[in-house]
This record gives structure tokens, C-alpha cells and sequence, in this order.
């Protein structure tokens, strides 16, 4: 009897070592595809968010490339950094950074802050909401980065956390009530921004109560690679509007 190999769509994802919401999330949220397609991570070591130089040290570009060479031998169809620290340390990181991963493996690479852009862009937000775990000066270079793009930070509530593996802890529910804290400020949109975080589970609630977008970083980047490899990200449905949109 003959079999037919199973070859489905393969989606790398470079994945901070101190996180532990992002790849059963990812994993949940490709469900629907079945064979179709498969989640699959490479760690590097982050296990701090902050301005001092060990954080910013985290991000240098070696580190990554060496695991997103580890990652290129499961033969992806695309690489995504699913983090998000070109926030603060700007958009020109993420994009060095992917461009040196497909120069390096061949593979086409993308990030959580680069889909982010883009969606924004295509959503025409002028306004946005923000919600994150972060510590106030991480923040302050966050709302400066999106001034710098044209966008607004209506309204933004943070933890004043910079564990990364303690952003993990914080319940879905606690994450929502800063999601509803700021939605009263009627953004265009608001970005759950941390990927180690729980938005995901709770988007589409708040976005059936307010009728505002709310994108999460792990979903939206689940849905961007979803449509970098070729696959309709439509369908998955539960972890809000962002799989229809992007």
C-alpha cells in the first residue's frame, strides 16, 4: 500500500526563551487547518524587558540568526520574529533583522511589529488604544515610535511589569479590563502589544461589546504568517476580527 507523505504548510517562529503564551496559542489557533499547516519555534534567550543594556543586549542580531538557522532546517515557508521589541527599539530593527534572516536561510521572514504596520496602515489608524505589561520608559519610546508613523496614543494602560516570563501570569480577564480601560477613548483600533500576554482569548468579546478592533500581537502574527504561506487566515475564527482583516 502506498502513502502519500504529509506535507503541510510549515510556519517558523522565533519565539523569546522566557515565553510560554505564544506557542500553545499559535498552536490553538492553527487547528483548524489540520495536516495543512504546522507551528514551529525557536528560542532565544529574552528574559527581560527594559532599557538597561543587558535587555538591550537580548536583541542583537546574532543570537536570533543563529536560531532562526536551527529553525531553517525544519524547511519553513516563512520565519517570523513573534516579538515585539521593535516597539521601542524601532521598526528599522525588525526590518534589518528580517532581511538578514532570508539573506542567511532563503527563507522570507517577517515580524510582529512589521504586521502590525502594515495592518495599520491598510486600516488607516490615526488613533489607537494600547495595552501592555511594560515599564513606563519602555512605553513612552512605544508611543513616540507610532507618533513617528502618524499615529496618535489616544489612550494606553500598562503593568509597569518587566519580568517577560511574569507577563504570562496576568489572567485574561485582568488583561481585558485594561483593553475596556481604554476603549473609552474610542481609538480606531487598540494593539495588545506583548507576546507573551493574554489578549487573544478575550479580543472578540470586547470587540462584539465596543465595536473596536482589537489586535493582539499573537494572533496577528499567526495571521500574517498564515497569509505569507499562502493560506486564508479566515479560518480561524474565536481569537477576534485580526484573521479577517489581515
Amino acid at each position: 500500500m502506498h502513502f502519500a507523505p504529509v506535507d503541510g504548510c510549515r510556519i517558523g517562529m522565533l519565539t523569546p526563551s522566557s515565553n510560554t503564551v505564544l506557542e500553545p496559542y499559535t498552536s490553538a489557533m492553527l487547528a483548524p487547518y489540520g495536516d495543512a499547516a504546522s507551528a514551529h519555534f525557536g528560542r532565544f534567550r529574552v528574559v527581560e524587558i527594559s532599557m538597561s543594556d543587558a535587555s538591550q543586549s537580548q536583541f542583537t542580531l546574532e543570537p536570533i540568526l543563529e536560531a532562526a538557522d536551527r529553525l531553517a532546517e525544519a524547511n519553513p515557508h516563512v520565519i517570523a520574529w513573534n516579538g515585539t521589541s521593535a516597539s521601542w527599539l524601532g521598526l528599522d530593527k525588525d526590518r534589518a533583522l528580517c532581511a538578514a534572516i532570508t539573506e542567511r536561510t532563503g527563507v522570507p521572514a517577517t515580524s510582529t511589529m512589521l504586521a502590525y504596520e502594515a495592518l495599520f496602515k491598510a486600516m488607516k489608524v490615526t488613533r489607537l488604544g494600547l495595552v501592555t505589561p511594560y515599564i513606563e520608559d519602555i512605553e513612552t519610546r512605544m508611543i513616540a515610535n507610532y507618533a513617528a508613523q502618524g499615529i496618535e496614543v489616544v489612550r494606553a494602560a500598562r503593568l509597569d511589569d518587566k519580568g517577560n516570563y511574569s507577563f504570562a501570569a496576568y489572567p485574561p480577564e485582568q488583561v481585558a479590563a485594561m483593553i475596556e480601560e481604554v476603549a473609552q477613548a474610542r481609538p480606531d483600533a487598540i494593539a495588545v502589544v506583548c507576546t507573551n500576554f493574554r489578549g487573544a482569548p478575550v479580543a472578540a468579546r470586547i470587540e462584539a461589546q465596543t465595536g473596536i478592533p482589537v489586535i493582539d500581537s499573537v494572533a496577528l502574527t499567526a495571521a500574517a504568517c498564515l497569509r505569507r504561506a499562502g493560506l486564508d487566515p479566515a479560518r480561524v475564527t474565536g481569537w477576534g476580527s485580526v484573521f479577517s482583516r489581515v
